[in-house]
């Protein structure tokens, strides 16, 4: 189920930040949009990727009752979550091979990259968090996590912060979104650390 909302969600969102787009910088924001999403997916599909492979390998643990295995295991997935260095350097060359045509969406690009990179730091701990508590067989907690991630703090962040930030609010959204998924992940993983032994 939460691979099903996270798919859900991101079709609704990507209309709301077109939307917004649309309002606050025009056809060059959604086009601006539309390479930070295809950057975003190739970051994405490292967190995704790992992920689904460990999850397998965390189920059996966890049924296995091999406790030491399954938080030495939690522990070592953790450090995948610093990709911003990434994001940053090959933002230039990227926004070059989309829109090197036309230098103020290019500026753009490149400004949205800059801020928007920096939810590389935390969109792996809540990727990895669903799928974690998924493997556990807690697909609610999985659930959670994915909703709240995908489509509410989402939502809330692309409507809140270009009120104070325009176009910059909605660059940050996706950061502050995946910031407030990785608080309440950690939140799940402290609550849940007794019931699972990890």
């Amino acid at each position: 189920s939460s691979e099903f909302v996270s798919n859900i969600s991101m079709s609704m969102v990507s209309m709301l930040y077109n939307v917004q787009l649309l309002r606050y910088a025009g056809e060059d924001g959604v086009a601006a949009y539309g390479v930070l999403m295809y950057v975003n997916l190739i970051f994405l599909a490292a967190f995704i990727g790992y992920s689904v492979g460990t999850a397998p390998v965390i189920g059996y643990h966890y049924g296995a009752g091999n406790h030491r295995e399954l938080k030495g295991l939690l522990k070592r997935s953790l450090v995948l979550v610093v990709m911003l260095a990434a994001g940053e350097i090959l933002a230039r060359p990227l926004s070059q091979i989309f829109v090197g045509y036309d230098q103020g969406l290019m500026d753009m690009t490149m400004r949205g990259f800059v801020i928007y990179s920096f939810s590389f730091l935390f969109a792996g701990v809540g990727i990895f968090g669903s799928s974690f508590f998924t493997a556990l067989n807690n697909g609610l907690v999985s659930a959670v996590i994915s909703f709240l991630r995908t489509l509410v703090f989402q939502v809330v962040a692309v409507l809140v912060l270009p009120l104070f930030w325009k176009l910059d609010g909605i660059w940050m959204s996706m950061v502050a979104a995946e910031l407030l998924a990785t608080a309440v992940t950690v939140l799940f993983l402290i609550s849940k650390r007794k019931q699972y032994h990890y």
